[in-house]
Order: structure tokens, then C-alpha cells, then sequence
């Protein structure tokens, strides 16, 4: 990638960390945790009556990768359906864990910012972590519709 492409995921990155938009307490749901550097994260997320998200939440404190991706996931998932969300959280995680090339990101809005991550082996936990912790909501809501 170019320093004008890296420059600009680092930009958006550090948005998500310092602005956030979909932060907030979340006290009824358990955290997900990374063992091996101390981030947790919970995430919320409310379904309308037609069935898609009406709002995506989170909780939870860690460096700026794994808070940034947070947000970032919270913006994407809202006004998907569940079977949408999910598909777009099975991508994100794929890329990461190499079984998707990263241009997919692409799909998935300010989530293309980390496609530099996905090079960085010690900061795929990070930018995972609210995704596999979102994943156990859509899991869980899909269970109950």
C-alpha cells in the first residue's frame, strides 16, 4: 500500500478511537476478552420489529485498534438484517485470519482501514475482538427470532 493509502487508514482509525459514536455503559452483557493483551469489548445490538438493526453499541477498553474496530462494526451493522450482519462479520474475520484477500474490505466501509492490520499478526486479536464478540449477539438473536 502507499504511504497516502496507509496515511488515510490511519486517519480513520483514529477517529473511531477518539470519536466514537456508538460507545456507551453496557452493563447486562458479558465482555470478550483478548487474554494476551488485557482489551474487552461487549457488544449490543437492537433489532427493530421489520428485523434489521436499529442500533449496534459498545463497551469496553483496549488500544486503539481493537476500539476503532468497534465502532466501526457498530456503524456498518446498523439497518442490516441479522443474515447481512453476519455475513459481513464471517468476511471481516476471513480476511483476517488469510482466508479472504483484504481488498474485500473494501465492501464493508470504514473496515477497509484495516487492511494494514491484516498484515500485523499481533494486532488481529485487536481488530477482532469486538467482531467475534458481535458475532455471539447475531448468534444469539438468530436463535431467538
Amino acid at each position: 500500500m502507499s504511504d497516502t493509502f496507509d496515511s488515510l487508514y490511519e486517519e480513520i482509525i483514529r477517529d473511531h478511537y477518539k470519536n466514537p459514536q456508538h460507545k456507551r455503559p453496557l452493563d447486562s452483557i458479558p465482555f470478550v476478552q483478548n487474554p494476551s493483551c488485557g482489551d474487552k469489548v461487549r457488544v449490543s445490538i437492537s433489532l427493530g420489529p421489520d428485523g434489521k438493526i436499529t442500533e449496534t453499541a459498545f463497551d469496553g477498553s483496549g488500544c486503539s485498534i481493537s476500539m476503532s474496530s468497534a465502532d466501526v462494526l457498530a456503524e456498518l451493522l446498523e439497518g442490516k438484517t441479522l443474515a447481512e450482519a453476519k455475513e459481513m462479520v464471517h468476511l471481516f474475520l476471513a480476511v483476517l485470519r488469510g482466508e479472504r484477500d483484504v481488498a474485500e474490505l473494501d465492501k464493508l466501509g470504514d473496515a477497509m482501514a484495516f487492511k494494514g492490520v491484516a498484515r500485523l499478526p499481533v494486532r488481529l486479536k485487536c481488530a477482532a475482538l469486538s467482531w467475534r464478540a458481535a458475532l455471539e449477539q447475531l448468534e444469539k438473536l438468530t436463535e431467538e427470532a
